[in-house]
């Protein structure tokens, strides 16, 4: 498994959305985020690893490794789902559960200016990616 956010971190993600001028360059962001998110294997694309609440299809794996570090993979049908995974798991892979479960996601999407920009089906299928890490993740 190659995860993602060992290559690009929140504060990456941050930065990248701070340079990025409005909706559209935003979008455009996401967009190159999901090309650079490695795809999961089609082994893992199964009912067990499905994200319930999206539209799209998508998927998630969670493992823990010797550090106790959660390792987060994820994937997506939809290139802007596999965008906006891209941002969540950037921010969230290689922690602990603990620091998992204390990030505020709502204060990382606000001020990244992402979800008065989604539809709400969007809005509502980035949560429960959200909400997939944090129960796969529990201390």
């Amino acid at each position: 498994m190659q995860p993602f956010g060992h290559t690009i971190t929140d504060t990456d993600i941050r930065g990248l959305f701070v340079a990025a001028n409005g909706w559209e360059a935003r979008y455009k962001a996401l967009i190159k985020l999901a090309k650079q998110l490695p795809p999961l294997a089609d082994a893992d694309k199964t009912e067990a690893n499905a994200i319930h609440g999206c539209e799209s299809q998508a998927w998630l794996v969670a493992t823990m490794d010797d550090t106790e570090h959660w390792q987060l993979h994820g994937d997506s049908d939809a290139r802007i789902v596999k965008g906006l995974m891209a941002v969540v798991l950037a921010a969230l892979n290689n922690k602990t559960a603990p620091e998992i479960q204390a990030f505020d996601m709502e204060a990382y999407f606000a001020e990244l200016q992402l979800l008065n920009h989604l539809s709400p089906s969007r809005g509502n299928g980035l949560r429960a990616v959200v909400s997939a890490i944090k129960q796969s993740c529990q201390p």
